[in-house]
């Protein structure tokens, strides 16, 4: 199994940042809550730390744990730990992503999520 961090992160605005996975990335063309895989001795939430200072060029602050999900791409068990997060800081420079967007929780339903996203994106669509 392969846990896996995401963060929801919210702006002033109350606005939840998603990006979508670039052409030859595993899941491209797929939206996602950002994040990665947890290394080793890691917590998730350092590891949303680095990862969005890594893949977005932002500073974050985890602050609740929201859930997990399960899920199996093929033989590949993922497990996804997702944290609210808040933004704190700096311009996003995407590397595995080809776009992003603030979006609404009420506007997630017009985006074709990763499967192992869309448990997220339906509570917070409520």
């Amino acid at each position: 199994m392969i846990r896996v961090a995401a963060a929801i992160i919210e702006n002033r605005q109350g606005q939840l940042l998603i990006a979508r996975r670039k052409k030859g990335k595993s899941q491209e063309g797929l939206w996602e809550f950002p994040g990665g895989k947890i290394e080793h001795k890691e917590t998730a939430e350092e590891c949303l730390k680095r990862e969005l200072r890594e893949e977005m060029n932002i500073e974050i602050e985890p602050y609740a744990y929201f859930g997990e999900n399960d899920h199996w791409y093929g033989q590949t068990h993922i497990r996804l730990i997702a944290y609210r997060a808040r933004f704190v800081s700096g311009e996003i420079r995407l590397v595995d992503h080809d776009e992003n967007v603030w979006v609404n929780p009420n506007q997630l339903g017009e985006f074709t999520f990763a499967p192992a996203d869309i448990k997220f994106v339906e509570l917070l669509s409520r």
